[in-house]
């Protein structure tokens, strides 16, 4: 088959599109390669209409391959690829979120993207050239696709925008911004922001759709050059006149239903009112009419639910436009755990539980983007079935908990004090306790609560808002704090993370096919006010880090050794570090730089740790006196230990003044003596003496101060001498 290739320069390197030669039995396939990193996008469409579904079955998986990167997969069992990684996960959702509003309504086959990383640069990122595959690869196919889109990222550096950063420099940007871009509108955002005002934002978001026109470019032109005649999809829309007839003959039974203000009485009603209007309308229909009588009733109570809201400023619940749901906030409602929030707006419910760990339980994460990455702040969210009154088997977290985790856990993230700061790991858990909208926005206040409960230092308190949106033509209107109706039947999920001063996260979904900029600036303003509204709300229960950590929390000092020490700090096979452990019940992290992080329960054992890992690094000093225990019993001597893993020898002539015969006379092993160092050799010999801390013995009585002899008779003349030089007299 024949390569075709477009390519276009973007942000100073070369994009490129190709078609032709890789996975041709695909309905549509396309390589983007950007600087060295290049995916394989992929689109089927299925010929088999999926039953019983109310959504447009569409799934996307990114597959991280190792080989992109020049890497092995790190599990030696099992040197392949195994599930996805949350990192791809994420990936995937980015952009089913981009491309799912862009399909027909009502549309019943299956359709799978597939995006293969071919080759990774660690500069360009693949995220965004996924999701232009993707685009690309749907526009030249024979599936029917209101595209093309485009995908690009934004960073900040020292207050300037740049477009499509190289990814290594991402690490200092204030701002992560991915925003996917139709001609004519955005239809995707996703961002995480270290404090970031909604002024700086807008303009972000602008400089990418404009960026992302020539890309879309790329795809128009790529498909007049390949591109397939487009095929409909089996759908099931609802039917008109039975939608007509039934919002005229049940309109005010469903407008009575859908006014309740809780959330089960709401749904209990439309249910049975749902069961009644089939019933009795089914003997009036003709068969071919009577399957699409529930598609029509759930038209019917969309149209009146939209033209509520839109046409008479009623919202189901009974709030205006911009009000927030009744808030209830509460710490402290674990006894045992190290911090709790428990935060509830309205029906939707969430507590998040707070543990702190020794920086040795940061969590280990292989991604195709770094070999080995750590992370020793982790939100993690659940969504039981109870939340929603339903039974379902429990099985490992979906797609939608570990999107929603890491969206509030990107929220949280810029205000989470460093290492050298707080030394912790810190790990989070929502669980969601009820639902009726914005959980995840939930979560990130739940969790702040947490944090400061349990003592961290946070830079300040993080609150998230959802703002939806209902629009028909010209026409919209936006709504503060939606709830799970208002989410079904609108146009707009806008969730915004963020303290008083800024941004630090935003996710939005779209169902609409575009959001215009006016919305995008108002629905960021609402969030602003909204989220001031709601931080005030809880500081009424805790407005700063508690002073000190709960007692249950375990206690983290650390100390600096100089890097050389490490390894006699550790010992041979570990023994030094074990032997501190089992003394102090410690978690002992010592980092290449020398700081040395010490966990303990309490926090005399972490100061005893503490020492004990002073003493391991120490080196004896000549002139100093240290007690030491006897290790070991020699012929000449003794070895004695002074410090841990250093001994010195004590000679034998160095222990007493007197002659000893034996040293096992004196000393025995396990003995503590006191003993001063003589020297140390560069082969770090040490040689030690206890003779020199004992008194000096008493002389004999009448010695001559000078040389000895003979003590003198008492009594009696004194003796004389010659003189110098000649014989005494004669007598």
């Amino acid at each position: 088959m024949r390569e075709v290739t477009v390519e276009r320069e973007i942000a100073g390197r070369l994009l490129s599109i190709s078609t032709g030669t890789l996975a041709f039995q695909a309905d549509g396939a396309v390589t983007v390669r950007y600087g060295d990193s290049m995916v394989l996008v992929t689109v089927v469409r299925s010929p088999e209409v999926r039953t019983g579904v109310d959504f447009f079955p569409l799934v996307v998986d990114f597959e991280e391959r190792m080989y992109a990167a020049g890497r092995i997969p790190g599990h030696r069992f099992m040197r392949r690829e195994g599930r996805p990684s949350d990192q791809a996960i994420l990936t995937a959702r980015l952009i089913d979120r981009s491309i799912r509003p862009l399909f027909p309504k009502g549309a019943l086959n299956d359709v799978q993207v597939i995006v293969t990383a071919l080759s990774f640069d660690f500069e360009n990122a693949l995220d965004f050239l996924g999701l232009i595959g993707a685009s690309a690869a749907l526009t030249i196919s024979d599936i029917p696709f209101d595209g093309p889109v485009a995908g690009v990222r934004v960073g900040l550096f020292d207050d300037e925008l740049v477009v499509n950063p190289p990814f290594k420099l991402m690490e200092r940007s204030q701002l992560d911004l991915v925003v996917a871009s139709t001609k004519d509108a955005v239809v995707m955002i996703e961002a995480g922001a270290r404090q970031v005002p909604e002024r700086v934002m807008m303009d972000a978001i602008l400089k990418a759709y404009e960026a992302a026109q020539p890309i879309v470019e790329m795809q128009e032109e790529l498909k007049e050059k390949v591109g397939k005649e487009k095929v409909p999809f089996v759908t099931m829309l609802p039917d008109e006149e039975l939608t007509d007839l039934i919002c005229e003959r049940y309109g005010s039974r469903i407008r009575e239903a859908v006014l309740q203000a809780s959330k089960e009485v709401r749904e209990t009603k439309v249910t049975e009112l749902r069961e009644q209007v089939v019933a009795e309308l089914t003997e009036m229909m003709p068969e071919e009419k009577r399957t699409l009588l529930p598609l029509s009733f759930d038209e019917a109570l969309h149209r009146l639910v939209r033209a509520m809201i839109l046409h008479e400023g009623v919202r189901p619940d009974g709030r205006g436009y911009a009000d927030i749901r009744p808030i209830t906030c509460a710490v402290g409602i674990s006894p045992r755990a190290h911090g709790s929030g428990l935060f509830q707006r309205g029906e939707t419910q969430v507590l998040t539980i707070a543990t702190l760990g020794a920086i040795s339980e940061e969590m280990l994460v292989e991604t195709l983007l770094e070999e080995e990455e750590t992370k020793r702040f982790m939100h993690q969210y659940n969504f039981p079935p109870y939340s929603t009154g339903e039974v379902r088997p429990l099985r490992g977290p979906s797609r939608r908990e570990i999107g929603h985790g890491a969206l509030a856990e990107r929220a949280l993230e810029p205000v989470i004090p460093d290492e050298d700061t707080f030394p912790y790991t810190i790990r989070l858990v929502s669980e969601v306790l009820s639902s009726n909208g914005s959980t995840s926005m939930a979560s990130v206040c739940g969790s702040t609560l947490a944090l400061m409960d349990s003592g961290v230092p946070i830079a300040a308190p993080v609150a998230g808002i959802s703002i939806g949106l209902v629009m028909e033509g010209e026409r919209y209107a936006l709504l503060t704090d939606i709830q799970g109706t208002e989410d079904a039947h609108g146009d707009m999920d806008f969730k915004i993370a963020g303290t008083k001063t800024g941004i630090t996260a935003i996710q939005l979904d779209l169902k609409v096919k575009g959001l215009p900029f006016e919305v995008i600036e108002q629905a960021l303003q609402r969030a602003k006010e909204a989220r001031k509204f709601i931080l005030d709300k809880m500081a009424e229960v805790i407005d700063r880090p508690r002073p000190e950590l709960p007692p249950h929390a375990p206690r983290v000092i650390s100390i600096r050794i100089p890097p050389e020490k490490i390894g006699e700090v550790i010992g041979p096979r570990g023994k030094h570090i074990k032997h501190i452990q089992q003394e102090t019940d410690a978690i002992i992290d010592i980092q290449p730089n020398g700081t040395v992080f010490i966990t303990c329960p309490s926090l005399e054992q972490a100061e005893k740790a503490a020492e004990m890992v002073r003493l391991y690094a120490a080196d004896p000093e000549v002139g100093k006196v240290y007690k030491g225990r006897v290790t070991r019993i020699l012929p000449y001597g003794a070895l004695v230990e002074i410090l841990p893993g250093k001994e010195g020898l004590l000679h034998i002539s160095q222990i007493s003044h007197e002659r000893i015969a034996s040293v096992s006379d004196v000393l025995k092993v396990g003995d503590e003596v006191e003993v001063k160092v003589l020297g140390v050799e560069p082969d770090g010999k040490i040689t030690l003496s206890r003779k020199e801390l004992l008194p000096s013995p008493p002389r004999p009585s009448g010695r001559s101060p000078i040389g000895g002899g003979r003590p003198r008779p008492s009594g009696g003349p004194p003796r004389s001498h010659p003189p110098r030089g000649g014989m005494p007299p004669k007598s």
